[in-house]
């Protein structure tokens, strides 16, 4: 399975983004797909999941704020992006767990398909 993540660009604080995370040669549904950032000198760190059973997770410094759903018609998963801020500024990533079967708990270890990132700049 590929992924394609997409929908970054240049914004101001306050503004909104959305992306998206397409898959060719396998399907999202009933998968765990997160999305992640890595800022500029800092680690990647997570920013949402939604699970096989459609659970969402969200880190602390967005919740309120981002929303990630499922696209079951369009093999996608989205991140809605509101009230931008300059440190939400990254390299945005999204990644999924192909497994067959559905993990305990969501896990960056269990996930083996990765896009390529889309940049998002805020400006203050």
């Amino acid at each position: 399975v590929q992924l394609q993540a997409s929908g970054g660009g240049l914004v101001q604080a306050g503004a909104s983004l959305r992306l998206s995370c397409a898959a060719s040669g396998g399907t999202l549904s009933s998968r765990d797909v997160g999305w992640f950032r890595q800022a500029p000198g800092k680690d990647r760190e997570f920013v949402a999941a939604i699970r096989w059973d459609s659970r969402k997770q969200y880190a602390d410094g967005v919740k309120g704020r981002f929303s990630v759903s499922r696209e079951y018609g369009k093999n996608r998963v989205d991140l809605e992006m509101n009230n931008l801020k300059p440190e939400d500024t990254a390299v945005y990533y999204c990644a999924a767990d192909m497994a067959e079967a559905p993990a305990i708990r969501f896990d960056i270890e269990n996930l083996d398909a990765w896009g390529q990132g889309t940049q998002v700049t805020v400006s203050s």
